[in-house]
């Protein structure tokens, strides 16, 4: 090998040995570059801020202001100052980008971060905060409670209402039209007991309503399906979301929409029926519900026919004749002494106004017999009046319509006790008193139960398919039941304590309660105090393929559910057949 040749080979060898070396170097400074190298902690802290922004964490926002800024705000007035900038433009939610690289403003180091900000009454908009940095922290001052704004500006807004929209009766007439400020109800006010009312809000519902882009003083839902819907009826605010200037300056526009018109709600209601079901209660405390047997719609409803609750004496023996009929411990062959109370657990039970009454079951029932009907209690027991109630609905919030409206409202449940307690309470519950508690709604649907060859059906207020409860229909009992059920209820108004429910129309299937809540004032010690009554009367029609079902209340009335309660469900009867 010449000598050239030679050191070319030793040349070979050298780069062969330093070459991985130097690689290694070089991939070593690129990560020292990337691991090691210093990053922006003003970048960092506005991103901090911003995402915490987002996540309405105030104090962790507030962690970010360096210390002059802090002797400036308080955690309490910071805090407050963002809430009343979300409170004016009506703000959904805010999604912050990723923070720019530091730049300069007014002197400050500033770190600029893009915000996607979604509000209710003025639409969705991209705008950016820029954050000027001092002293290791944010140089806080009142424009950054809101994107866009300027030194010397604060956010203003001005709403502008959707037309409210109808109230509509299942055949399209209007129960409710017109804007907020000036409704009208064209059925007078029939409709009111239905549709509810338009007002000022309460104090509690104004956190709520400012979310939705109402003003405080905006006439809104107050009751009735005008609050249940509100946000339907009402529509989505629009308007202008404005940049004001503090020293009387031009006004910026930063964000602007147009308002979104409400959306009828349809009901179930019958325009003639809720006349009449409002002309029948004529103004006495109390209510009246009526559904259709069929499907369970309501049809009217007139006072106070799903809430205030009282106890439903006999018109509860509804209840407890099916769950008797169907354990077994009552059969339609059995007759009972003639008697004018009876013992139960120690306690006597006397029947209504001390008379004398027995006789076969059929008679019985006609004649409401506390005597036959408040030993069926302790032979049902606990278990089976408290599953049979349930089944026809007690214990459970009315089914008027979807469960996310239903807490708006709150229709209150009709309820029984889950453990009764001794042999006396079941059999005073096997009656319709003690803690037993019912609407008009309920008792109607008991009666629409029976009616409907023992299915019970969701009693839906609406026919907006998406607005209708999502329950299902209910088998509370056979066939045969329900129609042994449906004799002895014709025998009340041929022959018993309710021929003043009949009507010409067709055969009426009812059932009178008359619920005694304690001594009149100044009869407390009488030995026969005269007692403060409710009266009661649940029926439907025709007995056979019913139409209609009826549950009729009048709270402290003068005389019983036969004399008072069931002329009242006739006319209501008679007008809807």
């Amino acid at each position: 090998m010449s000598q050239l040749q030679a050191e070319a080979e030793r040349r070979h060898r050298l780069i062969t040995r330093t070459l991985p070396l130097a690689l290694l170097a070089v991939v070593a400074f690129v990560v020292g570059a990337s691991v090691g190298a210093p990053g922006s902690p003003e970048k960092d802290a506005a991103q901090r801020f911003t995402d915490a922004w987002a996540a309405g964490d105030f104090p962790a926002m507030y962690s970010e202001l360096n210390p002059a800024s802090k002797a400036r705000v308080g955690r309490g007035e910071f805090a407050s100052a963002y809430r009343e900038a979300e409170r004016v433009a009506t703000v959904r939610s805010l999604e912050p980008g990723s923070a720019q690289d530091p730049g300069s403003d007014g002197g400050h180091t500033a770190v600029a971060v893009p915000l996607s900000v979604s509000t209710v009454a003025f639409g969705r908009f991209e705008n950016e905060i820029i954050l000027p940095f001092a002293d290791g922290g944010v140089e806080w001052g009142p424009s950054l409670v809101f994107p866009g704004l300027r030194r010397g500006e604060h956010l203003e807004g001005e709403i502008e209402l959707a037309p409210r929209a109808a109230i509509l009766a299942r055949d399209g007439t209007p129960l409710a039209e017109g804007p907020a400020e000036a409704r009208e109800h064209p059925l007078g006010t029939a409709a009111i007991d239905v549709t509810g009312e338009v007002g000022t809000a309460s104090e509690e519902d104004l956190p709520r309503l400012a979310r939705q882009g109402f003003a405080a003083d905006t006439p809104v839902g107050i009751s009735g399906l005008e609050r249940a819907f509100n946000a339907r009826l009402a529509g989505k605010p629009g308007g202008s979301l404005l940049a004001a200037s503090e020293d009387g300056g031009a006004t910026r526009v930063v964000a602007q929409s147009e308002p979104e018109p409400g959306v009828p709600v349809k009901t179930t209601i019958d325009p003639e029926l809720q006349e009449s079901a409002v002309a029948a209660l004529a103004g006495r405390a109390g209510g009246i519900a009526v559904l259709d047997s069929r499907n369970g719609d309501v049809r009217a409803l007139a006072g106070q026919a799903y809430s205030a609750p009282q106890p439903p004496g006999s018109t509860f023996k509804m209840v407890t004749t099916a769950a008797a009929l169907q354990k077994g411990v009552l059969s339609m062959d059995d007759e009972f002494e003639i008697t004018n109370g009876v013992n139960v657990g120690g306690r006597f039970i006397n029947n209504a106004n001390g008379e004398y009454c027995g006789g076969t079951l059929r008679q019985a029932f006609a004649e409401s017999c506390n005597a036959d009907f408040a030993p069926l209690g302790p032979k049902i027991g606990n278990d089976g009046m408290v599953e049979m109630a349930e089944r026809f609905g007690f214990n459970s919030p009315p089914t008027l319509y979807a469960p996310r409206i239903v807490h708006q409202v709150d229709p209150a449940e009709s309820t029984i006790p889950t453990e009764i307690g001794t042999e006396v309470d079941l059999g005073v519950s096997a009656i319709g008193q003690g803690e037993v508690l019912a609407t008009p709604l309920e008792m109607a649907t008991v009666a629409q139960t029976i009616a409907n060859e023992g299915v019970r059906q969701p009693t839906s207020i609406v026919n907006n398919k998406k607005l209708r409860p999502h329950a299902k229909p209910v088998r509370v009992m056979s066939k045969k039941l329900a129609g042994e059920l449906t004799e002895l209820m014709i025998g009340v108004v041929t022959e018993g304590t309710g021929t003043a429910g009949a009507i010409p129309e067709a055969q009426v299937a009812g059932k009178t309660g008359t619920a005694e809540l304690g001594p009149k004032p100044g009869q407390e010690n009488k030995e026969n105090p005269v007692q403060i009554k409710d009266a009661w009367f649940a029926a439907f029609a025709p007995a056979e393929k019913a139409r209609l079902a009826v549950g009729v209340l009048l709270i402290e009335a003068e005389a019983a559910g036969g004399e008072v309660a069931a002329p009242a469900a006739a006319q209501v009867l008679s007008a809807g057949l």
